[in-house]
């Protein structure tokens, strides 16, 4: 059973300064390297506050000369926004140089207000991200490859900064699009999915989603090897898990709130935050999700991982403009007591893959 933690890097407002929030960012990946952690994993987001990372990738390569044994990932490197033969140069960059730490994570994007300023269309992302996946499954199997398709055109290319993982480096595809679900097990893809702010009956949904596909292209669920990224907090201070919460459903409201094309912004950079009819109480977030004491945050993880059986579970550690020192606080307590806790109770260790990695 793997655990990571997923690093945002938001800016709520202008009382935070970038450089602070990568500074944190930085001092997270390292405080989840000590504390026993499998991965760290960064967004990308481009000219707003809701993620300040515009290259995860770059993000991987300087955290491997800070880190030692924690494997690194994409969570996720938005394809349509790329040339795929720079992507697959700087994946193979980032892969030799952590010495084959990199997760590679992918997905087709969502946000409309950052596709306008790369020049590329939105409704076309589904099919750009499927072409360039293609490519780059080619470029880091193949020595020399060539690619003629609808929104690409490679002539023979080989990519000079390989990969050390062989074949290649884990990709990972996130997606709540049942055919790209169904793409993703075709190929034998790891998978990132996420209940947002939903509770066990939101899992025990996916599950059956996730099934119901498997069953489809004649494949076991239980052979890909799936993601959840979770909300999740423990504490015995109620101030502390609210300011969690709440910092959580600021996220999720500007998140959809760029996703639907409703997000407004007096100076075209810091989204304003507005209400939302499909805003949960905290009550409910606390009801939903695994926050509160930590026998408690135990107790509902396990139930969690019986109900959709993901191998992974990176955990969202700093929605918002959540407490810095209460994060790195938190890194430190799944590491010692939580983690250990669950996988006791599961039944299960640290995963192969990290262990070798740390080997």
């Amino acid at each position: 059973m793997e655990f990571g933690i997923f690093i945002l890097m938001q800016q709520r407002g202008y009382h935070q300064t970038s450089d602070q929030v990568l500074r944190a960012a930085v001092d997270q990946t390292v405080a989840a390297d000590q504390a026993g952690f499998d991965t760290a994993w960064y967004a990308e987001h481009h000219f707003s506050n809701y993620g300040l990372c515009p290259s995860p990738l770059m993000m991987v390569s300087h955290m491997a000369g800070l880190t030692k044994r924690i494997r690194l990932g994409s969570a996720v490197c938005v394809l349509p926004m790329y040339h795929p033969a720079r992507l697959l140069a700087e994946a193979g960059f980032c892969d030799a140089i952590s010495n084959g730490r990199l997760e590679l994570g992918i997905g087709s994007g969502y946000q409309n207000y950052e596709f306008e300023r790369f020049g590329v269309k939105i409704e076309d992302a589904p099919a750009i991200f499927q072409e360039f996946l293609d490519v780059l499954k080619a470029g880091m199997t193949q020595k020399g490859f060539s690619y003629e398709g609808k929104h690409l055109h490679l002539p023979l290319t080989s990519i000079s900064m390989r990969a050390v993982q062989k074949p290649m480096p884990p990709i990972w595809i996130a997606t709540g699009n049942p055919d790209t679900q169904a793409l993703a097990m075709r190929e034998g893809h790891s998978l990132f999915v996420t209940a947002l702010l939903q509770g066990t009956e939101k899992l025990q949904q996916m599950r059956a989603t996730l099934s119901g596909i498997a069953e489809k292209e004649g494949r076991n669920v239980d052979d890909t090897r799936i993601g959840l990224l979770r909300c999740a907090f423990a504490s015995d201070s109620d101030a502390e898990i609210d300011s969690y919460l709440e910092n959580a459903r600021y996220q999720r409201r500007i998140s959809e709130a760029l996703k639907l094309r409703r997000a407004h912004s007096d100076d075209g950079f810091l989204v304003r935050e507005e209400e939302s009819p499909n805003d949960i109480p905290l009550r409910q977030m606390r009801a939903n999700l695994p926050v509160g004491s930590i026998d408690r945050v135990i107790e509902r993880m396990v139930e969690e991982i019986r109900i959709l059986k993901p191998k992974h579970v990176a955990i969202q550690v700093q929605p918002g403009d959540f407490d810095t020192r209460a994060t790195l606080r938190q890194i430190e307590l799944w590491g010692e007591r939580i983690i250990p806790a669950i996988r006791h109770e599961l039944g299960t260790t640290g995963s192969a893959v990290s262990m070798v990695a740390a080997e």
